[in-house]
């Protein structure tokens, strides 16, 4: 038998690395993007099935841009459940007689991630109804549920007004942002803003462009806050009407505004001022607000890529008792448990450690995984590109696979995947979730092939060229789909 060159022997090793060769497609897409081969993780497997199709450079640990939302959010259903709600508590500190509180109403929030504006006025007038109308002392904000540091939305990438930029708050409330329509009108310009705000100004100092680009017609905004909200800088006239969701103020402001102004067409008043502060010992429950359930939350985290939302259920996760499996019950299913939640305050470490703690439970060792924050917006959040199929493996044979394969984007139909492959025989055929931040591009999930089968695709990209990927990704997709 004739012995390999050494050069030659690595070459073989390194082919022997995939399972199938990489499709032709996917090369020549990379190389036009100047991508390498090294710059890439992929796995293609079969759902319930135990070798590869396609492995390539699984085993590195990788910086998943927001796929990491599937851990949080697969995690999230399996100790949580796809029932479990968030609730805010509204309490009385003082007397309440014939309408009139004197004292204090209190607010506390336990990281409801979704509490919109529509569900804060329906939850105000059940306030109303049960008989409050006027409040004689302080608007006491309690955003103790959650123990953060504090929290600097430019740290990430010198944009602290962008949404996807807010950080959590046991009080979240709207996102913490303000929908601002840019309307032309001949020679002005009116900017509106949604919802409403009490005790904030707008001053438009926008001048309409005869011209520019509608691509990135939002880059020559400028916005100051403070006591006014200072528009300054051009709009492009041309480019009609358009509207982008910005975070303006800090979240207690914020909260405050909205509550004034929702109160007010209420037929309610407020006579004190927003504070911090937590629930005394002598104050009475008046009202408590129920969430929607986590299983309708993890579809806008998921067809969104929501981020906030994601901090939110990340740190909700601490809600879960510590683990201590019986003598006799090695193989306890997590979902069997019902959480509890505990006076203790919920961190990010200790989301960090119940997600490793579970993934132990679970028997599923990764040991190169590094969590921040749960939503993949971070420098420094790793994972495999094989873990996180294995991760997708167990969740599409989990009693509640059918909820968690829900709620990630259809191809072509939906989601961040709405505009992906339209018009390809994959249209529809695939739920698939997907990260981006600078030099990094990702995409995990399922695709179901022409023959029926079910499979597992994980895509990570990690270099400078990683905003081209994009076609070497849907070459993949439609690979698996049309050929297998």
């Amino acid at each position: 038998m004739r012995r390999l060159a050494p050069a030659l022997f690595a070459l073989c090793l390194a082919a022997g690395a995939l399972a199938t060769p990489l499709p032709a497609t996917v090369r020549q897409e990379l190389k036009t993007a100047g991508i390498p081969q090294s710059g890439v993780a992929i796995v293609v497997q079969e759902v319930g099935k135990h070798r590869p199709l396609l492995r390539l450079n699984a085993a590195q640990a990788m910086n998943p841009a927001s796929t990491m939302k599937l851990l949080t959010t697969f995690a999230a259903l399996d100790m949580l459940g796809p029932a479990y709600t968030w609730k805010t508590e509204a309490y009385l500190d003082g007397t309440l007689d014939n309408g009139v509180l004197d004292g204090d109403l209190i607010i506390k929030g336990y990281g409801d991630p979704k509490f919109t504006i529509e569900q804060f006025w329906l939850w105000l007038a059940e306030l109303r109804s049960r008989g409050l109308r006027e409040i004689r002392g302080d608007l006491v904000l309690d955003r103790s549920y959650f123990d953060l540091p504090p929290f600097d939305s430019g740290a990430f990438d010198n944009d602290p007004v962008r949404a996807y930029n807010v950080g959590p708050d046991a009080l979240l409330l709207n996102f913490n942002t303000l929908r601002l329509r840019y309307l032309p009108n001949g020679k002005a310009l009116n900017v509106v803003t949604e919802p409403l705000l009490d005790g904030v100004t707008l001053d438009n100092q926008l001048a309409p462009q005869p011209s520019g680009s509608c691509r990135n017609w939002d880059d020559g905004i400028l916005v100051e806050t403070g006591d006014s909200i200072v528009f300054q800088g051009g709009y492009p006239a041309e480019c009609g009407e358009r509207a982008h969701n910005l975070s303006l103020m800090p979240h207690t402001r914020y909260t405050e505004t909205i509550f004034r102004a929702l109160w007010k067409q209420l037929g309610g008043t407020l006579q004190g001022e927003q504070r911090a502060g937590i629930v005394s010992t002598g104050a009475q429950l008046f009202s408590t607000h129920r969430s929607e359930p986590l299983g309708s939350t993890i579809r806008d985290i998921n067809k969104y890529s929501n981020n906030v939302m994601a901090r939110q259920v990340f740190l909700s996760l601490g809600a879960t008792p510590p683990f201590t499996p019986p003598a006799n019950m090695e193989n306890e299913a997590v979902s069997d448990r019902t959480p509890v939640l505990t006076g203790e305050r919920l961190s990010l470490a200790r989301s960090i450690q119940t997600v490793h703690d579970w993934l132990s439970r679970q028997q599923l060792d990764y040991p190169e995984l590094v969590l921040e924050n749960g939503s993949g917006l971070s420098r420094i959040e790793r994972i495999s590109a094989a873990h996180l199929a294995t991760l997708l493996q167990r969740a599409a044979v989990h009693p509640l696979s059918a909820e968690f394969q829900a709620s990630l984007p259809i191809l072509s139909v939906d989601g961040t995947m709405r505009k992906r492959l339209n018009g390809s025989s994959a249209s529809s055929h695939a739920h698939l979730k997907t990260g981006s931040l600078e030099g990094v591009k990702t995409l995990a999930g399922y695709v179901r092939s022409k023959s029926g089968r079910e499979w597992v695709v994980v895509f990570f990209i990690s270099h400078p060229n990683a905003k081209y990927g994009k076609d070497a990704q849907d070459a993949l997709i439609e690979w698996v789909q049309i050929r297998h």
